[in-house]
């Protein structure tokens, strides 16, 4: 912990003088500069200028630029950066061998560190202690904190209960590594202010984050997060001094008692027990990619009686996910040993979470007896069909109060849902990117319950707040993202891979009850509803330079438009950041840097840059609908082809462009 380190004495002129000369050479920028003077005049110890000055006696100054050019800012629901930098000065190494994780953190204002954590969680406490003062509010604010199996997750989770505590607020602490799902479900149980998650998602091992949540159980939204960061960011110093011992607050440990809560929930998500009985035959395999899914995933799989397979080597928390190149269930290369044991097994579904187990991605074995990848806009559309289907059959939803029901999602997920939703007479609302936009819908739906009935809200069952969302407010159907992020029920306010592979299992189930495969329940839909198909792309620009190189493009596109992509002319421009966009139930979109182009043949083409990784982001959009009927197997299987062809040459070309871009 860093308070553990010696007394650290006042920097070197030598040092200032090094750093003086690196700017003034156009080596090291000068914000770098400022943000390193400022560290190491509050540093709690000498651990910050070793590491320093190891890198500016070695001439580093690309590693001190990316180190310290910015101080973390919240993005896409709280601060997400490098734990190890990609220099390991000997200062970090410490008493660690090499090939192990350091013993200490990357140095800088710009990482997950010590710095970080504690400034972030004085910031969040002062700005419930505000939002207690303004409501009059007496007792000490409270905190759930939950981690990841990072590297540094646990430290940094104790260090945020223990600065929690010093700053005067209660703070309930999970005792071992849990899921965004069940933190975001702890805080609502626990009638919390707030909730924090150690956790960098699915990035690669050097990274961590800090996500906060508020006391909906939702990532913090405007205007809260600006009140937040605007405490974070007077926060010069590590150091501070706690207040007097009969105001600190109590550290607790939770546990079991809220993941058997969790699972009774969870549990409610299957919509026909009958069909997941049935389908005795469908074969799962499951990895948790060394995360926190093993926690409540494999027990809830038993508890409903699917037949499943956990891959071993995968089924340990570890934060160097050894087995794979990315714990990322997006991506091919994460899901290869689960697959590998599915064919040994001759299983039908392959289900993966990621290390925080928000995501969950599939693979199912498709007509020609190979296991075959789904991508995020298929699995959240199979989902939302099945729910939406089963809802209806099962007598909760119906003609009269279809207008209730409602599926969410964002701008950038298929039109397929949409496609469903107007189908069976729903609402599809559209949102930004981020999960914590859904969650702020769904909190909007349960404020709009006459108070009378929904001040115990979050203790009624399912089945209760049902009742109160279909006759007094807006009953969720479904809620996803194309980025493999999904929501079946309002108890959690956050995507939820645990509910994810519930969900997509009893969809599996109900498929093999049907004597078909999921991929050709998937192409059913497409035959009904219309071919949709979207091809995602991403350019990575790391550091401080490669920030630069996002902006540019994103202004670039902003004003210097397309005109025309591959012969077809541009129909419709929409720049997020700039336009007033309302979404259908008339509530405005919150400002983004996120441009969507529409082209005169249908295809669609939206560019942003990513709140959590150093890459813009490209979402390709293509769709055929039936002129009557139904597509038949030989039409549908053209139509694929060609929409496949099409986005990869737009791929290519856009790709092309950014390059040219870059170069003017």
């Amino acid at each position: 912990m860093a308070e553990q380190f010696a007394a650290m004495p006042g920097h070197s002129e030598q040092l200032d003088s090094k750093i003086s000369r690196a700017v003034a050479d156009g080596q090291l920028m000068e914000p770098a500069a400022k943000n390193i003077h400022a560290l190491l005049g509050g540093a709690p110890s000498d651990l910050y200028l070793r590491s320093v000055s190891e890198l500016v006696d070695a001439g580093k100054w690309s590693e001190l630029n990316d180190r310290f050019y910015r101080t973390l800012a919240f993005g896409t629901g709280g601060l997400r950066g490098r734990t190890i930098g990609k220099i390991v000065t000997s200062a970090e190494r410490g008493n660690a061998r090499e090939g192990e994780r350091p013993e200490f953190p990357c140095v800088g204002t710009n990482a997950m560190n010590f710095f970080n954590i504690s400034r972030a969680t004085r910031g969040l406490v002062a700005y419930l202690h505000d939002c207690h003062r303004d409501q009059r509010i007496s007792v000490k604010p409270t905190i759930v904190i939950a981690h990841d199996p990072r590297f540094f997750s646990k430290e940094f989770a104790e260090l945020a209960g223990k600065v929690a505590s010093e700053n005067g607020c209660d703070a309930f602490v999970f005792d071992g590594p849990r899921s965004v799902p069940e933190l975001s479900f702890a805080v609502r149980y626990l009638r919390a202010n707030a909730g924090v998650v150690i956790t960098a998602s699915h990035n690669p091992p050097h990274d961590n984050g800090y996500k906060v949540y508020f006391s909906d159980g939702a990532q913090v939204i405007e205007p809260d997060a600006s009140g937040i960061i605007a405490k974070v960011n007077a926060i010069v110093s590590e150091a501070y001094e706690p207040v007097a011992k009969d105001r600190q607050g109590k550290i607790t440990l939770i546990g079991k008692d809220i993941d058997d809560a969790y699972m009774h929930r969870l549990e409610t998500l299957v919509l026909d027990p009958r069909v997941v009985h049935e389908a005795k035959s469908l074969k799962i395999v499951y990895t948790p990619l060394h995360g926190t899914g093993s926690v409540i995933i494999k027990p809830m799989l038993k508890r409903l009686g699917f037949n499943f397979t956990v891959v071993p080597e995968q089924d340990h928390f570890d934060g160097r996910f050894p087995t794979v190149k990315s714990p990322n269930p997006e991506n091919a290369e994460g899901l290869t040993m689960a697959i590998n044991l599915a064919e040994k097994d001759d299983a039908d579904v392959v289900v993966a979470t990621d290390p925080d187990c928000d995501r969950m991605g599939a693979a199912v074995r498709a007509s020609d007896g190979k296991m075959k990848l789904l991508t995020g806009n298929q699995i959240g559309s199979l989902i939302a069909w099945y729910r939406t289907k089963t809802l209806f059959e099962k007598g909760v939803l119906n003609k009269q109060n279809a207008s209730r029901g409602v599926i969410i999602k964002t701008f950038v997920t298929t039109d397929l849902q949409k496609a469903i939703a107007a189908h069976y007479g729903l609402r599809c609302i559209e949102t930004l990117t981020g999960f914590k936009y859904i969650g702020a819908k769904l909190g909007k739906y349960e404020g709009s319950i006459p108070e009378r009935l929904r001040h115990d809200y979050v203790d009624l069952s399912e089945d209760e707040t049902r009742k109160l969302r279909l006759e007094r407010s807006s009953f969720y159907v479904f809620g996803g993202e194309e980025s493999y992020g999904y929501s079946g029920a309002d108890f959690v306010r956050d995507k939820d891979g645990n509910g994810a592979v519930i969900m997509f299992c009893e969809v599996a189930a109900y498929a093999k009850a049907h004597g078909k495969n999921v991929d050709q329940l998937l192409d059913d839909i497409y035959s009904e509803f219309g071919y949709f198909v979207e091809e995602n792309g991403s350019l990575v620009f790391e550091g401080a330079e490669g920030a630069t190189k996002i902006a540019r493009l994103i202004k670039s596109y902003a004003t210097n438009p397309f005109q025309e992509v591959l012969g077809s002319k541009v129909a419709n421009i929409r720049n997020f950041e700039t336009d007033e966009i309302k979404d259908v139930e008339g509530d405005q979109i919150p400002k983004e840097k996120m441009l969507m182009f529409e082209l005169q043949d249908g295809t669609r083409i939206a560019v942003r840059p990513s709140g959590t990784e150093p890459k813009i982001k490209y979402y390709l959009f293509a769709q055929r609908r039936p002129e009557s009927g139904k597509f038949n197997s030989a039409e549908l299987n053209q139509i694929k082809t060609e929409g496949k062809e099409k986005l990869d040459r737009l791929w290519e070309w856009l790709q092309r462009d950014a390059q040219s871009r870059l170069t003017e």
